[in-house]
């Protein structure tokens, strides 16, 4: 071979190897260009899905925060309800303690302390059964005595002063 078809041999070779190199940088980058479109995308994807992981979060922290308020305003209902129902009580108690005021000031058995004057005959048979309060009331707190005993003579001896309205025991029916 001569040197002129040698040269262009090489030449030709050399064009080859060039075309070949640029055909494979160009997939190389057309690879890369792809990996990175689809890593792009997962991220995308991923970013898509951390969002609304974080929004659901935020809604669920929203929820939270609207039941909590809305029990403190049922706690505040129910406080309220309860200390219009203890005024309610009070202003009950506050009557009943007036009518037996009242009832002490026109019964003529009853001291202007508040104590009897009756008979235990006499004495009313209904006690009050509600528990006391703290503050102090003018409720009649005469303490029943024991009924009077009999003697073998047939006379009575008692403590207690006798009601002129009950019958002597000798008369007495049963």
């Amino acid at each position: 071979m001569n040197t002129t078809a040698l040269i262009v041999v090489i030449i030709v070779v050399v064009v080859l190897v060039i075309a070949l190199i640029i055909v494979l940088a160009t997939v190389g980058r057309r690879r890369k260009a792809e990996a990175d479109r689809k890593r792009a995308g997962e991220l995308r994807q991923s970013a898509v899905e951390d969002d609304l992981a974080a929004r659901e979060r935020e809604a669920t922290a929203a929820r939270a925060a609207a039941d909590a308020q809305q029990a403190e305003v049922d706690a505040e209902r129910l406080r309220q309800e309860a200390a219009s129902r203890q005024d309610a009580a009070a202003e009950a108690r506050t009557a009943s303690d007036e009518k037996l005021r009242k009832a002490d000031g026109i019964d003529p058995d009853v001291r202007a302390d508040g104590t009897s004057t009756a008979a235990p005959a006499a004495a009313p048979t209904a006690a009050p059964t509600a528990a006391p309060t703290a503050a102090p009331t003018a409720a009649p707190t005469a303490a029943p005595t024991a009924a009077p005993a009999a003697t073998p003579e047939g006379a009575r001896h008692s403590a207690a002063p006798e009601d002129p309205n009950a019958t002597p025991p000798a008369t007495r029916t049963n």
